[in-house]
Order: structure tokens, then sequence, then C-alpha cells
């Protein structure tokens, strides 16, 4: 019997890539941080008023990890008082179709556990 040559490596997720769904998905704040977003509420004291149960450290914490994956932009403008804004990179749009399609899978997964 001749040995076949393996054609296929082991596939394995992005190291980083997994790490920032993980990161993100367990933040329970993201997703309604990417709907604040989307709603043009774009300053963190709208979003704190806007949200019940959403203090500012938390917020902050959201924002500043969302910042690091590059997913949210942080604009600070050079006002009195000063006025920070935060808007979705073109990453970032695409990162949450990729979390849209998660929730679309998971709304698949109820329904056909509820038939």
């Amino acid at each position: 019997m001749k040995n076949k040559e393996k054609i296929f490596t082991r596939k394995s997720s992005s190291e980083q890539a997994s790490r920032m769904v993980e990161t993100i998905i367990g933040c329970k704040w993201s997703l309604t941080v990417y709907q604040l977003l989307e709603n043009g509420i774009n300053r963190p004291g709208e979003m704190v008023r806007s949200v019940e149960g959403l203090s500012t450290k938390v917020l902050n914490e959201c924002l500043r990890r969302n910042i690091d994956f590059g997913i949210i932009d942080r604009t600070t403008f050079n006002e009195v008082p000063p006025r920070v804004e935060y808007s979705v990179t073109g990453f970032g749009q695409k990162f949450i179709r990729v979390l849209d399609e998660i929730e679309k899978l998971q709304k698949d997964i109820e329904d056909d556990c509820h038939n």
C-alpha cells in the first residue's frame, strides 16, 4: 500500500480573532454600545443616560476594549468643555456583521429547538 501524501494541515482559528470575539461577546455591554452608535448616540454621557444599568466606569472599560481591537474609534474635539465622540471603524463594521450572523445562527438554533 502506498503512503498518500497529506495535503491538509490541522486547521485552527486565528488566536487574535478568537480572543477578540470571545472578549467582545463576553462583554455584556458591547452589543448595546454598537446599537447606541448605530442610532447616532455617540457621546459617553448620552450613552450612560440612554441605558439603564450602564455606569460610566463599565462603559469606559467596554469602549477601551473595543478601541484596542480597532472596532471603535475615539475622536476628541479641542473644545471647552472637552467633547469626545465614538464611531465604528471600517473594520468594526465588518466585525459587527459577523456578530449579526452569529445572532442569526442563535435564532435558528432556538427556532429548531422549539419545533
